[in-house]
This record gives structure tokens, C-alpha cells and sequence, in this order.
């Protein structure tokens, strides 16, 4: 049978493997969650929303004839990596997981490791400070617990709503970014805190650079945890494994 591939994508990493698929001539589609207004070009057809949960994936698998699902979704998408292993044994469909290495702490560096969000706003306690907080749009609201500090808040696309934040400042943007403009833009703002997700990768990393030669304190929020799931950090990896995944379900 011929492949037909699902990669659920969203990341730098998902768009460089579509790239490679199609240059491979491998047919797929790439489906994003429609959080971002405006989704960077893809170079395999775009599919966008949601599937309705682990059943309602599974049955897309099955009508769509998919042969092999690749997740490539941020490390920090939790449920749908967990639905994507769980409906890919359901569907008897092979997966694999392109995933990020997360980023590691050096002597140079001042984390203070928080296990999850709630972990991150409660280290948040305390006399104002001038903060940049980069956890994406989803969970700014979370933060309005700590409403006494002023933040900086990278974005890619506007806020929908007012922010519960009585002093904050908005830079809409798309990375990745660089360490020269992450510095200026925290000395900019007098940043004296930054909170980030243990992302990985690099497109995201000069912001953790930056606070490292600026000595100023990052609380990084740990990854959750995933179901147990084929992985690598590699396109050529993917494409090694695509190779071989017709009599292994890898999942």
C-alpha cells in the first residue's frame, strides 16, 4: 500500500519533516490545532482542528486510510500526544514522535525548576518584579494570580481579550528569535524574571541565552509526563524509520 502519512505538526521540527516528506515524494497531510491565526506555509496539505478526542482520531485514521502518524507537535501538547498513541494502537497504525531534546541546566544558568504551570505562577509569589513571560497564549490567564508584577508578553498573534494584567506590555512576533535581539528586548524592558516551558530545541532557546549572560533567574516549567511511544529528535530518523514501519506498528 502505498504510504499515506498524518504528521500532526504545529513546530519548527514538524514543518523541516513535512519539507523532507514531500521532497521525498511521500504523500501526507499536516495537521495543525488552529491555535495560531495565520499558520506558517506548509509544504504538505494543511489540515486544521481538532479530531474529537482518542475515538474521534482514531475513526479519522481508519476513513482516511493513514498509514503512518508522526507527532510533531510541541512537548508541552500533552493530551494530544497521549490521544495520538492511543488512538494509533486502537487504529493499529504505526507512530513515531519527532520530539525536541529538552534544554539542560548549566553552572551558568539560575532555574528555579517548577514541576507545571500552577508551579510557576505559585513561584511567582511575592514583591513586584518586571517579568517575561513566555508560556504562549493558552495559559496567560493562569497568571492573573499574580497580578502585581509587570509582564512581558511574546506573542504570536494579538490578544483576543483584554488581559487580566493591570500592567503589561505586548510584543507580537513570530520566532524563532535571536540572542542579540532577546538580550536588547530584555534590557529594553528592565526584564527581571523570565518564565519559560522546558521547550527545547533552538528556535526557542535564545531567550534562555540571553537570561543566562544577563545572570538574571529563569523558572523553567518541567515537561509533563507522556505515554511510553516510539521517539527521536531526528528528520532523518522519521524517514529511516518510514522505510521500515510496514510490519512494525512502533507504537
Amino acid at each position: 500500500m502505498e504510504p499515506n502519512l498524518l504528521v500532526l505538526g504545529g513546530t519548527a521540527e514538524a514543518a523541516r519533516l513535512c519539507r523532507a516528506l514531500a521532497g521525498a515524494g511521500l504523500r501526507g497531510t499536516v495537521s495543525l490545532a488552529g491555535r495560531v491565526a495565520s499558520p506558517a506555509a506548509q509544504a504538505l496539505p494543511l489540515r486544521i482542528g481538532g479530531f474529537g478526542g482518542v475515538e474521534g482520531l482514531a475513526s479519522h485514521l481508519q476513513a482516511e486510510r493513514i498509514t503512518h502518524v508522526i507527532d510533531a507537535t510541541h512537548p508541552f501538547a500533552a493530551q494530544m500526544s497521549a490521544n495520538a498513541v492511543a488512538a494509533c494502537r486502537a487504529a493499529g497504525v504505526p507512530l513515531i514522535a519527532l520530539s525536541r531534546a529538552p534544554w539542560e541546566e548549566t553552572a551558568a544558568d539560575r532555574w528555579i525548576r517548577v514541576p507545571d504551570m500552577a508551579g510557576a505562577v505559585s513561584a511567582l509569589a511575592g514583591p513586584r518584579r518586571r517579568v517575561m513571560l513566555a508560556v504562549g497564549r493558552m495559559h496567560l490567564a493562569d497568571f492573573a494570580a499574580q497580578a502585581q508584577h509587570v509582564y512581558l508578553l511574546r506573542l504570536v498573534d494579538p490578544p483576543e481579550a483584554p488581559l487580566d494584567f493591570p500592567d503589561h506590555h505586548v510584543v507580537v512576533d513570530r520566532g524563532p528569535f535571536g540572542l542579540e535581539s532577546d538580550r536588547r528586548l530584555m534590557r529594553e524592558h528592565r526584564i527581571d524574571l523570565v518564565v519559560s516551558k522546558n521547550s527545547g530545541g533552538s528556535g526557542a532557546f535564545a531567550k534562555i541565552a540571553a537570561a543566562r549572560e544577563l545572570g538574571l533567574p529563569v523558572i523553567m516549567i518541567d515537561r509533563p509526563a507522556l505515554p511510553a511511544r516510539r521517539e527521536t529528535h531526528e528528520v532523518e530518523e522519521v524517514l529511516r524509520w518510514l522505510d521500515h514501519a510496514g510490519t512494525d506498528l512502533g507504537v
